[in-house]
């Protein structure tokens, strides 16, 4: 597809078929390492997902992101994320590594915004990933909080997100910066999937 098609497209469709090849890779990865066949497996999960949130989780607080995103706060899935791993047995996996995103330092907007779609969009899947938690005995309350549904339920939250995403007024410069946010955000995951899942 040339970018002149892409550009008929929303932001946020435009980012879906221009990180097509980078988040197909990492699925494959994850559903490769059996994840959910075990509680062992499912416990080295949710230490990517805690790996991935800590990154992400200053961007929840940044207020240039939240006046462009109203309810971006309450969106944070880290500390759910925690709760999982204390109901598994498990304590939070060491990193010597910085997150991706400190708080206090600058925010490239542009970028943050194409991390946050691939955050927001990982909540879609996490519908399927639910039913395969519950087949280990895990729930919303208990193991497999991160994947409970909003309230609202998965489809709406996420058509809330991308009208936000999709309002944002960005130069081609910006765009481009969108595009390489989400690149990087779904990189940085696999390179989590790659030294805990294996």
């Amino acid at each position: 597809m040339t970018s002149t098609d892409t550009l008929e497209h929303s932001r946020s469709k435009r980012l879906k078929i221009m990180t097509h090849e980078t988040h197909e890779r990492l699925d494959k990865s994850i559903m490769a390492a059996a994840s959910f066949s075990s509680l062992e497996g499912y416990g080295r999960f949710v230490s990517v997902q805690y790996l991935f949130h800590r990154d992400i989780e200053a961007l929840y607080d940044e207020p240039a992101l939240q006046a462009l995103l109203p309810g971006l706060a309450e969106r944070r899935r880290l500390a759910l994320v925690e709760a999982d791993l204390a109901d598994l047995g498990l304590t939070l996996p060491p990193t010597d590594a910085l997150p991706a995103f400190v708080a206090g330092q600058d925010v490239d907007v542009a970028e943050a915004l194409g991390w946050l779609y691939v955050a927001e969009g990982s909540n879609m899947g996490a519908a399927l990933l639910r039913k395969e938690a519950a087949k280990l005995g895990l729930s919303d309350t208990h193991g497999a909080r991160h994947l409970a549904p909003a309230r609202e339920g998965p489809a709406a939250h996420w058509r809330a997100f991308t009208a936000g995403l999709d309002a944002v007024e960005l130069t081609a410069d910006e765009e481009a910066r969108a595009v390489g946010g989400a690149n990087a955000a779904f990189a940085r995951v696999q390179a989590h999937v790659d030294s805990r899942l294996g």
